[in-house]
């Protein structure tokens, strides 16, 4: 049975389309670099317990989301009410926090606040409503406190500043709730999905569930993970379709270290149906050299996932995500910026004595193939189109396929010098990719 995979984006962050690979060839799990700080949570209403930050570009400028709260080290309470606030960047390079005259906060409404009520920021997430139906631009869940310590409410707003109770009812969930809930509209499932916490066998876990209108939610099982631990602690989920490929789901679990001082490092993890996953066990953010993240909760990996430009001059624009340091430290959190290759993920590595990775059965639409790749100056890449049953189709052989070494996002290939492929669209093919020194990260037809 071939798998049609139209004209869709396909990464190698899982062997789904994986039949075999042969020689010196490796799945490769790549690490973001460190860009640096970008906002110092110094601020009155912010402080030592700042967090579950939410990264969301709308239009032209991208807005982050997240906790002001502070933990006095002297009297071992928060001395701070807790409060949701938003910072702005036009280019999610450069970040301010702006004055937004909405909430007084000791007398002044000269700040970023947005949000006060307590059973909502403890750990408000929202998002941009994609639903072709959507009721409101903007929706979001914050978790309730005291007797509603267990209980979820759901926000909406029209401009993301200003929001108001969708309901007043609890939403129509079971669950511990105590980490950064996360929801959006699922275009696979043509519903609200949400991933939250909850506890299994005593550890923090991850349920999803799904909603046709945010109010009605359906069973909530547990994530599962292919070949990984049952017992690691997840603290975050970090969960959605990835932009580029919105069919594959990518997560970035936040590992939860109890034994050894409560530590964190993010990880990385994906899905084609939004609750089996292949996680990585290898750590996708470390704490690295910078001592402070290796303090309790000081190295979260937060919600979202934007497009920035490139520090390399003439270089094709990167992803940006963010993380936190100096929580629970008594000085002031710290968001950190990194950064990776669009589509960097995960690659198929090569070394230089070379190998093959060969997909399962394929049919595709479109005239030409994209991939993604990079090589080294003395690697390169060719590409076999086979049959089904991996003979070579004829003018498509490894021998005609013409040789690409270089990096780039969106190459496209060729044999003996034309990349029209029309003719072999919609019939069942197989793809081998022969690489030397080389990573290969994703492809598509086009």
């Amino acid at each position: 049975m071939a798998i049609d995979i139209g004209s869709r984006r396909e990464l190698f962050v899982d062997t789904t389309l994986v039949d075999s690979l042969t020689g010196h060839i490796h799945q490769h799990l790549h690490e973001p670099i460190d860009r640096g700080l970008v906002l110092n949570h110094n601020a009155p209403w912010e402080g030592t317990t700042s967090g579950y930050n939410t990264t969301i570009r709308d239009g032209d400028r991208f807005r982050m989301y997240y906790r002001g709260w502070n933990f006095d080290e002297h009297s071992k309470k928060e001395d701070v009410e807790a409060c949701s606030c938003v910072a702005e960047s036009a280019d999610g390079i450069t970040w301010s926090k702006l004055s937004l005259d909405i909430i007084e906060r000791d007398g002044s409404t000269d700040n970023n606040i947005i949000l006060e009520t307590d059973h909502l920021t403890h750990n408000f997430a929202p998002f941009l409503d994609s639903n072709p139906d959507a009721s409101y631009r903007y929706r979001g869940v914050g978790r309730g406190i005291g007797e509603q310590i267990y209980d979820l409410f759901a926000m909406h707003s029209d401009d993301g500043l200003n929001w108001a109770s969708t309901y007043e009812h609890r939403m129509a969930l079971d669950g511990k709730f105590d980490s950064q809930n996360v929801s959006f509209w699922d275009p696979n499932a043509s519903a609200y999905r949400i991933y939250f916490r909850d506890l299994e066998r005593g550890h923090r876990a991850i349920k999803t569930a799904t909603s046709p209108d945010f109010v009605t939610w359906s069973d909530a099982p547990f994530l599962t993970y292919e070949g990984s631990p049952a017992d690691t602690h997840l603290y975050t989920s970090q969960i959605a379709p990835y932009y580029r490929a919105p069919h594959i789901y990518f997560g970035f679990p936040t590992r939860f270290i109890q034994e050894r001082g409560q530590i964190t490092e993010g990880l990385f993890m994906s899905s084609r149906d939004g609750e089996h996953f292949t996680r990585f066990e290898e750590a996708f953010i470390r704490p690295g050299l910078n001592p402070n993240k290796w303090g309790n909760r000081c190295n979260y990996t937060w919600y979202g996932l934007i497009e920035t430009e490139s520090d390399v001059e003439g270089a094709p624009r990167e992803i940006s995500l963010f993380t936190d340091e100096k929580y629970y430290t008594g000085q002031p959190v710290g968001t950190r910026r990194h950064s990776i290759r669009v589509d960097g993920f995960v690659s198929m590595r090569a070394g230089m004595s070379g190998g093959e990775v060969t997909t399962k059965p394929l049919t595709f639409s479109g005239s030409t193939l994209e991939v993604n790749v990079s090589t080294s100056a003395a690697g390169a890449l060719r590409v076999a189109i086979l049959d089904e049953d991996e003979r070579e189709r004829e003018g498509y052989g490894l021998e005609d396929s013409d040789e690409f070494f270089g990096d780039a996002i969106d190459q496209v290939l060729s044999w003996k010098e034309s990349s029209d492929l029309s003719s072999l669209a919609g019939r069942r093919v197989r793809l081998r990719f022969a690489l030397r020194d080389a990573d290969l990260y994703s492809f598509r037809f086009a």
